[in-house]
């Protein structure tokens, strides 16, 4: 088990997988430590949905279905657009860092992108998948959602400090009906988003490169 420190600076998110699976022992052990997050007034909003084997080829054959209609079924919108200002070289540099850095795909090679898009929604070939959701309760969208954003990084990091690794991602929301119907859940929870999972592939490019921090002094400020 890695302390606290290594742990947190050495989590990265994980593109390439090993096929081996976890036990449901060890995936138990990450679910317990993910359960003391904090959350508002204790509620713990969070329902989360472990998919592995045969039912996640399922859904992975409904996802490559989905996304090759055109179809986005998020229940919450996000476009990285939108994020001007300082935010905007942030969200290209990490589009630069996947296209050339993990995957050695220049800009306008548009079919080696497509490559990149057929990975991100398998999960980059994890054998299993995580399901973030929340219930829909009028008013506390942004509240609630944080409380699961919590609830994820707790998983995350227990992955990581246990040897295991994850990759949160937005884009496994884009296929909630999917989700839910495939594993039974009531339209009342919305899918924040995804995290696959599982032991990394250490030797694969796109592990080996870790995606830095902006200084902490420009988004930390002490007052005394």
């Amino acid at each position: 088990m890695l302390d606290f420190e290594t742990t947190v600076r050495t989590r990265q998110s994980i593109r390439k997988f090993l096929p081996t699976p976890m036990t449901e022992s060890q995936i138990q052990a990450i679910l317990a430590d993910a359960q003391h997050a904090p959350s508002a007034c204790n509620t713990q909003p969070w329902l989360v949905h472990i998919a592995s084997g045969e039912t996640l080829e399922r859904l992975k054959a409904r996802f490559q279905k989905t996304f090759n209609a055109g179809r986005n079924d998020a229940d919450f919108e996000f476009n990285q657009e939108k994020y001007k200002g300082d935010y905007e070289p942030r969200w290209r540099n990490q589009y630069s860092h996947v296209f050339t850095t993990c995957y050695g795909i220049a800009r306008e090679d548009k079919a080696g992108r497509q490559v990149v898009y057929d990975d991100n929604i398998i999960g980059y070939g994890a054998p299993h998948m995580a399901f973030l959701f929340m219930p829909a309760i009028d008013g506390h969208d942004v509240n609630i959602a944080s409380d699961v954003g919590m609830y994820s990084q707790t998983f995350l990091l227990s992955l990581t400090a246990r040897g295991f690794g994850g990759i949160p991602q937005l884009a496994l929301a884009m296929f909630a009906n999917d989700v839910r119907e495939e594993l039974g859940i009531s339209d009342d929870y919305k899918l924040l988003h995804g995290i696959a999972f599982g032991y990394p592939d250490w030797d694969a490019m796109q592990n080996k490169h870790h995606l830095g921090r902006v200084p902490v002094a420009e988004s930390a400020k002490l007052h005394w």
